[in-house]
């Protein structure tokens, strides 16, 4: 019987992009796979076929071939193997199946493949710090409780490592892979539940596990310029399984609001209240910044919302060595529970400018003047 042109097996064009060919071939793969279609043997036909699509259309030296000469090129063993004349066996099928899609079914690998190496699971803490903190780095002790190592076994399970043995039915690997039909599929193997061993007397504190929950205190050292979100790794102190490497511990980073200091990456933003004298006729104020005091020079004339920039009074981000800068902006204070002496003072400056305030207070008068 004659073979059906590979483009057509698979509902595609001539010019399609790799891409496409194969989302194609996975589309029939799902569409057909033996274990969608247990009792239907002509979907394993069109399965072999797609399959065999694929593998001539997804190389591009065979690719090539076939668009020049079509099936006779593969005729005869001139393709040096595959489909046409190498054979074409249930393994690679398995083979390449597995490699398109990750494991959906049982997995790809050989028949000697190894049990993949197991890991604990990572664990997250969330620490709470100050800006002062964060800014200027800290070293902090947490006490969590997690998986650890049993203490009376060591972590093996068993007291007496001669009763741990090798899975007889897995031979270690921790899965087994069971034929059905022209297609085998790769399953956890049930005598030791995917562990790989054997057991025979398990420890009786962990009762075989190797781990059990228990209370630690580690010392975290948290680096200068942390942010929201920053996160610091502690490699192997997270979950502890048996046979296999612990996780990680990820310490994440949560720091409070600050009463005066708003953190915008590198810079620092505050709000400086100064007085109308102040602001009206100038003055040199000391404000505070994350490292002490400094002054700041308020000019003559100084409205609600100037903002003044002091170089390098920031932060320097964990990840970059350029220093932020402190951005102050000047929110003008109106004097509130006067005196009878303030008052009286006000109270002439406020005749004074009540004639003429064109100059004295510019904004004012344009707008207002906006309704004459």
């Amino acid at each position: 019987m004659a073979k059906r042109d590979y483009y057509e097996v698979l509902g595609v064009a001539k010019t399609a992009s790799d891409d496409e060919i194969k989302k194609a071939y996975r589309k029939l793969a799902m569409k057909y796979h033996p274990d969608r279609n247990p009792d239907n043997p002509e979907t394993e036909d069109k399965f072999k076929e797609a399959a065999e699509a694929y593998e001539i259309l997804s190389d591009s030296e065979k690719r090539s071939m076939y668009d020049r000469m079509g099936h006779n090129a593969f005729e005869g063993g001139r393709s040096g193997g595959g489909f046409g004349g190498g054979g074409f066996s249930a393994e690679d099928i398995f083979s390449q199946f597995g490699d398109i899609f990750g494991g959906a079914f049982g997995g790809g690998g050989g028949r000697g493949q190894q049990r993949a190496a197991r890991r604990g699971s990572d664990l997250r803490y969330v620490m709470d710090l100050t800006l002062e903190e964060a800014v200027h780095g800290v070293k902090k002790n947490i006490t969590f409780t997690a998986p650890a190592s049993c203490d009376a076994c060591d972590g093996k399970g068993s007291k007496n490592p001669q009763d741990v043995q090798t899975c007889p039915t897995c031979h270690g690997a921790g899965q087994v892979r069971m034929q059905q039909g022209f297609f085998s599929v790769q399953q956890t193997c049930s005598t030791c539940r995917g562990q790989g061993q054997i057991i025979k007397n398990p420890c009786g504190k962990c009762h075989g596990s190797g781990v059990m929950d228990r209370q630690q205190t580690l010392e975290v050292t948290i680096p200068a310029g942390v942010d929201n979100g920053d996160r610091v790794r502690l490699t192997g102190k997270g979950q502890a399984i048996r046979d296999g490497e612990a996780g990680d511990l990820y310490v994440e980073v949560v720091v409070r609001e600050h009463e005066i200091f708003q953190r915008d990456g590198a810079d620092l933003y505050m709000d400086v209240p100064v007085s109308i004298a102040d602001a009206a006729l100038g003055k040199e104020i000391q404000i505070p910044t994350l490292d002490g005091r400094v002054s700041l020079k308020i000019p003559e004339g100084t409205q609600t919302g100037k903002m003044f920039r002091l170089r390098g009074k920031g932060v320097k981000p964990v990840r970059t060595s350029m220093q932020g800068d402190l951005l102050c902006r000047i929110v003008v204070e109106t004097p509130v529970h006067l005196t009878a002496r303030q008052r009286e003072l006000l109270k002439e400056l406020q005749e004074t400018m009540d004639g003429d305030d064109s100059k004295s207070s510019p904004k004012k008068k344009s707008f207002f003047g906006l309704f004459d």
